[in-house]
């Protein structure tokens, strides 16, 4: 991945309010435990190298773990660098509840998934689009203006970090 485009990915979350941690395969466990607040609620990443067994993370899901949970963990199929945009891709593990209901979203992106548009995404959002499937294009917390004046968090979580992990 070229240095340019993940550090326009990384000026565009700065830009947004969104922490990025960078791990690598043998620091990932570390890392992502030392930027989830507790509870906390994931999905399985499906990334070779790096999973949440090792984690603070739960991957068995109740209602009641994602009600209570502070913070929610799930992979980022695409990282659009221009905008600091993470693509959470629907699945049946629930990607899109548990990126939204918790107050927290940790997004955990490969490097090899940082583009630099929307219009490089476009091609495989196409083939998921056309298999039924869904996405989430998140920048930032969430914010509304519908009550009068910005609020975060009302649609989503008030905080999102990133963790990017290095080589893959």
């Amino acid at each position: 991945m070229a240095t340019g485009t993940i550090g326009a990915f990384e000026q565009s979350l700065t830009d947004v309010g969104v922490e990025l941690t960078r791990a690598t395969p043998a620091t990932f466990s570390e890392t992502l435990a030392s930027v989830v607040d507790e509870p906390a609620v994931g999905t399985p990443l499906g990334f070779d190298g790096v999973s949440l067994k090792d984690t603070p993370v739960t991957t068995e899901l109740t209602p009641r773990d994602l009600t209570e949970a502070q913070t929610g963990v799930t992979p980022i199929g695409r990282a659009i660098a221009q905008y600091g945009t993470l693509v959470v891709e629907s699945n049946a593990a629930g990607n899109e509840p548990v990126s939204l209901y918790p107050p927290t979203h940790v997004g955990v992106v490969r490097e090899s998934d940082v583009i630099e548009d929307v219009t490089e995404a476009m091609p495989k959002l196409a083939e998921q689009f056309s298999d039924g499937g869904s996405v989430v294009f998140a920048t930032g917390a969430s914010a509304t203006g519908d009550m009068g004046a910005l609020v975060k968090g009302v649609h989503g979580p008030k905080t999102v970090r990133v963790v990017l992990v290095e080589g893959l």
